[in-house]
């Protein structure tokens, strides 16, 4: 509806959300809450109640959470807890680490779920990289095999010796027409420099 005014924020909310920038860049939370003039526990509540939830139906949300010898711990305490992980040595954890973290110092049974919400609400959460593969899946071509000597292919096995404690290994060149066997060599190794030995007689006697 077009006739309703949307609340300004007051002047707590501007200044917890000054706070909260300069926070969430990796200032202490009570150096920051000095220097603007609020409490700790006024910057948490602001930070817990300033944004409106939606429900999508499902489960609703607890606000707490159980450590291992049972005192149930406020979503505010989890809050100041990884706010002050990320403030010393856990500067680079991500929402994995910091659940990990939170079990070990604290004792706090928590899934990695909980604490990826919690961290997105405090916006901590740290940018995904993107992982390179230095080998790029290649899928092998389709080739239509009419006849034999068209398309050859290595086959590698290996078995175990029972009493020596050692391996030998099978490597056998086949045609992908009719699954012959041209050649094939049997070793405790099984190196290129195998195939370079045979290979050469494989074409002159398979032109």
């Amino acid at each position: 509806m077009s006739g309703i005014k949307k609340a300004k924020p007051s002047l707590a909310d501007k200044v917890v959300a000054v706070a909260h920038k300069w926070i969430c860049r990796g200032y202490r939370v009570a150096q920051v809450v000095r220097i603007v003039g609020v409490s700790r526990s006024c910057y948490y509540y602001h930070i817990r109640y300033r944004r409106q939830r939606v429900n999508f139906g499902g489960r609703s949300i607890q606000g707490y959470s159980w450590n291992s010898r049972g005192r149930r711990i406020s979503d505010e305490q989890i809050k100041e807890w990884l706010c002050e992980a990320i403030q010393g040595n856990c500067y680079n954890y991500g929402y994995v680490k910091l659940r990990v973290w939170l079990r070990r110092v604290y004792e706090l049974v928590i899934n990695k779920k909980k604490v990826y919400r919690l961290c997105k609400e405090l916006e901590l959460l740290k940018s995904q990289r993107r992982v390179k593969s230095r080998h790029p899946r290649r899928l092998a071509k389709k080739r239509e095999i009419t006849a034999p000597n068209q398309l050859w292919e290595i086959d590698v096995k290996y078995g175990y010796i029972a009493g020596e404690d050692r391996f030998f290994f099978i490597m056998s060149i086949l045609d992908v027409y009719d699954r012959m066997v041209l050649d094939y060599h049997t070793g405790l190794s099984c190196a290129a420099a195998m195939l370079l030995i045979f290979y050469p007689g494989l074409l002159h006697a398979f032109p």
